[in-house]
């Protein structure tokens, strides 16, 4: 964890990423949590030690009236919640903390023809490889640009993503069309950064100093190249995952089977697509059809 040196480390933070990394919390949790400590404390005015519950419901309200977001809101509470329950054990202040609903929304999905449009302004070899990654396999933007050498398995036609969200692995497909611009991208490939690095070890694409690009690199080379492709939605990168799995549903594709794809741990998550799948949706025969004559007679000929 690098602590921005900007940042006074007092005890009480050292405390709190000690016990954060006793429990093995990834980067992207110690730097939220972290952060809405220090965003707490600022609203305090003093340490969150001195803290009591008029406090802690005091700034949860302030939280909803200064315009922050359900989500944003929940995630600052999380962190806060972490410092007064693991750290100094205030259990009296973790029960004063809840959590917002967030509102159901139906996720942002693009069109076959639109995919193809955004793959086909890609600018270069590698962003091409990239975002047909991102839709041909499901893939995050961090699990694209963490991949590996050793991740491809073309004897298995399968690509490894290691210790993705939830430190979980998973298997997705590596389809032929994805398989051929991975060579053809091996071949353009900067070595600059391969010296003493096993071949399997080897990251696709590299950024500076040895490490792999960015999500933000990926994820502002996608919404450019969707501008460039006339999308006027408001897409980002996770659009394709969601067009992934909706499009999979389209065509029939088991949903436990996408579930597994997509690396969901509840089938409820996985569930939502169907609420998108337009192909689905329209194929469903309206009730109002069963109350015409031609619907009743086409139904009662025999087969």
């Amino acid at each position: 964890m690098n602590i921005q040196p900007s940042t006074p480390m007092t005890p009480l933070r050292a405390r709190m990423i000690a016990d954060m990394t006793a429990r093995t919390l990834g980067p992207a949790s110690l730097t939220s949590h972290l952060r809405a400590c220090k965003r707490f404390a600022a609203w305090l005015g003093r340490s969150p030690q001195t803290a009591t519950a008029d406090d802690v419901r005091d700034f949860q309200r302030h939280l909803v009236e200064t315009g922050t977001s359900i989500c944003t809101r929940n995630q600052t509470m999380t962190g806060v919640k972490f410092l007064f329950r693991v750290t100094l054990r205030r259990h009296d202040l973790v029960a004063e903390i809840f959590s917002l609903k967030e509102p159901v929304k139906v996720p942002l999905v693009l069109s076959k023809k639109e995919i193809k449009r955004i793959l086909a302004m890609a600018p270069s070899t590698k962003a091409h490889v990239m975002l047909s990654l991102a839709y041909g396999c499901g893939m995050r933007a961090g699990e694209v640009v963490r991949l590996k050498v050793g991740d491809i398995d073309s004897a298995q036609q399968i690509i490894r993503i290691v210790q993705a969200k939830g430190r979980k692995d998973r298997n997705v497909m590596l389809p032929a069309d994805i398989l051929g611009l991975l060579r053809d991208w091996w071949k353009e490939r900067p070595t600059g950064q391969d010296k003493d690095v096993p071949a399997s070890e080897r990251v696709l694409f590299p950024g500076y100093r040895g490490k792999h690009l960015s999500a933000r690199q990926i994820s502002r080379l996608f919404k450019e190249t969707a501008r460039e492709a006339g999308i006027t939605k408001p897409v980002t990168l996770h659009t394709l995952r969601h067009s992934f799995a909706t499009h999979l549903l389209e065509r029939g594709v088991d949903i436990r089977v996408i579930q597994a794809l997509l690396g969901h741990t509840k089938l409820t998550t996985t569930a939502r697509y169907a609420s998108v799948a337009t192909g689905m949706i329209a194929a469903v025969d309206s009730p109002l059809d069963d109350l015409t004559p031609a619907k009743r007679k086409k139904k009662a000929r025999p087969s």
